[in-house]
C-alpha cells in the first residue's frame, strides 16, 4: 500500500505579490514625551484605517509588525489588550486599528521589523515582492524596517498620510530619505493601487511630496 500523497504546497500557497505592513500601530505610547506623537498618530489613523479596509477587501495580506515592548512572554493578543487599556495614551488609536483574525502578526524586539523576527520568512511564503509600509514612527521603526527591506530586495511604497513622527519636520526628512536613498514610492494612500502593485514588481517613482 502506497503512502498517502501530501497536498501540494505550491498549489495552496497564496501568491500575494504585495503586502500591507503596519509598523507599531498597536501602541500604548506610554513613554515620556509621547504627547506630540500621539497627536500626530491620531491625525493619520483614519487614513491607515481606510488603507487596511481596502487591503482586506482585495485579499492583500495585512501584517502587523509590532514591538513586544520588552515583554518576552507576551503574544499579540496580550499586546493588543495592553495597548488598549484605559490608562494608555494610545488606546484609541490601537482600538481603531485592531487586527482581525485573517491578519498576520510579527512581534519584534527592536526598531526593524526584520531584526530577529520571522517577517522575511513570512513574506517569502506569501511570495511578496512589494511592501506598503505604514505606521509609527516614520523616522525610527518605519525607516529601520524600510532599510532592511531594501537590502533584501523588496520594492517599497510608503503612503505619506499613513505615517507620523514627533514632528512634521522629522516625518518630511524621513520620507525624503526613503524616497531618495531607497527608491520608495512616496504618495498619498488614495493613490495606491494594490492590484497594480501586485502585477508589477516595480513601478515608476511617484510624485514628489
Amino acid at each position: 500500500m502506497s503512502a498517502p500523497r501530501r497536498p501540494s504546497r505550491a498549489k495552496s500557497k497564496q501568491r500575494a505579490g504585495v503586502a500591507l505592513v503596519l509598523i507599531d500601530v498597536i501602541n500604548g505610547f506610554d513613554f515620556p514625551g509621547s504627547a506630540a506623537l500621539v497627536r500626530a498618530a491620531t491625525r493619520v489613523t483614519p487614513a491607515i484605517e481606510r488603507l487596511i479596509t481596502r487591503a482586506r477587501a482585495l485579499g492583500v495580506p495585512v501584517i502587523y509588525v509590532n514591538d513586544n515592548f520588552g515583554q518576552w512572554r507576551s503574544d499579540f493578543k496580550s499586546t493588543v489588550a495592553g495597548c488598549t487599556a484605559p490608562d494608555q495614551p494610545g488606546r484609541l488609536i490601537s482600538a481603531r486599528l485592531e487586527p482581525q483574525s485573517s491578519d498576520y502578526f510579527v512581534l519584534k524586539p527592536q526598531h526593524s521589523g526584520f531584526y530577529s523576527t520571522t517577517l522575511d520568512l513570512l513574506l517569502t511564503d506569501l511570495a511578496v515582492h512589494t511592501l506598503v509600509l505604514a505606521g509609527f514612527a516614520t523616522n525610527l521603526c518605519v525607516q529601520f524596517t524600510a532599510n532592511d527591506a531594501h537590502m533584501r530586495g523588496y520594492h517599497l511604497v510608503v503612503p505619506r498620510d499613513c505615517t507620523a513622527s514627533n514632528s512634521p519636520g522629522l516625518t518630511r526628512v524621513a520620507l525624503s530619505q526613503l524616497r531618495g536613498a531607497l527608491g520608495a514610492e512616496v504618495r498619498r494612500s488614495a493613490q495606491i493601487d494594490f492590484a497594480a502593485l501586485k502585477r508589477n514588481r516595480k513601478k515608476p517613482i511617484g510624485q514628489a511630496f
